[in-house]
């Protein structure tokens, strides 16, 4: 007798919205709700309310939490599943974890990128990889990494969208993150884009276009010469709705490599859009759930 997979709610929390999720896999979704994400209070007490009507209805086996960060993740640390010093305004010190345990289940909680790569390794279009690292171009600037099977966690979960990179030669735009100014994030986040153009529709070929490649594709070099990762993929609301910056990131990114050592042989398709689309967040979310139950 084949044993149904069991029922996992999940949530995404990004910059502008949360995806609510129940499901067993990408073939097995009950239900998805997209709040916008506001004030905690008000955006965290939503999302209960759909957890506790899928936990009337339903019920489940677990809860995933991808979010946006950082988060703190050392298990010792008596803030463990708080966001901490994020660059979204108040958001910083935010309880996550510890705001859904009275449903009496495990949590996992990681960045929402981490949970995508996690969703793309075991769906998606890093399917059985070790090695992969997952970006989303939003809101932020986020970057998942699992290196030997595992995210990358230190003093804190990695940071790599705040990387600071070179620059175009003549370009000297301040950029936008609050912490950095012009690191990655602050350079080719949707923001930023929207700061460096001004008001008004983003024409495809906007000259504003290559120094947003350029960041991201310094971003991809700096992965490959770091982390060795089998396959990178590119998600995120600004990736999937700009055409065509995928495939300009991965040929700056090579141009930078110049052939340099695990570079000389890239395959066509070591950069690319995640096989799951726009649903590696939310999926990630029950990917992560899926961790909490086998851990």
């Amino acid at each position: 007798m084949v044993t149904a997979a069991p029922l996992i709610a999940g949530i995404e929390i990004g910059g502008t919205k949360c995806i609510c999720i129940l499901a067993r896999s990408p073939e097995e979704i009950v239900e998805q709700v997209r709040l916008d994400t506001r004030d905690p209070a008000t955006t965290l007490g939503e999302v209960d309310a759909v957890f506790d009507r899928w936990h009337r209805d339903h019920g489940f086996a677990s809860i995933g939490i991808g979010s946006f960060g950082p988060l703190e993740l050392n298990r010792a640390s008596p803030d463990f599943g708080t966001i901490v010093s994020t660059p979204k305004p108040g958001w910083s010190d935010t309880p996550i974890a510890s705001r859904f345990e009275h449903f009496g289940v495990p949590i996992a909680l990681d960045t929402d990128v981490v949970g995508a790569a996690r969703a793309e390794q075991r769906w998606g279009a890093a399917r059985g990889m070790t090695d992969l690292a997952y970006i989303t171009v939003g809101t932020g600037v986020g970057v998942g990494a699992l290196v030997g099977d595992r995210p990358i966690l230190g003093r804190g979960n990695a940071e790599m969208g705040h990387m600071r990179v070179s620059r175009l030669p003549g370009d000297d735009w301040p950029g936008v993150c609050r912490f950095h100014g012009d690191c990655v994030e602050g350079l080719a986040c949707g923001g930023a884009i929207a700061a460096r153009h001004g008001p008004g529709p983003i024409a495809a070929d906007w000259p504003g276009w290559a120094p947003v490649e350029n960041a991201l594709a310094m971003l991809v070099h700096n992965l490959v010469v770091t982390l060795q990762p089998q396959q990178i993929l590119i998600g995120g609301g600004v990736a999937s709705s700009q055409e065509g910056l995928i495939d300009a990131v991965r040929r700056r990114a090579v141009e930078s490599l110049a052939g340099y050592y695990t570079a000389r042989d890239l395959p066509d398709d070591f950069v690319i859009a995640p096989g799951l689309g726009t649903q590696a967040g939310p999926l990630g979310a029950i990917a992560l759930g899926l961790c909490a139950l086998q851990r």
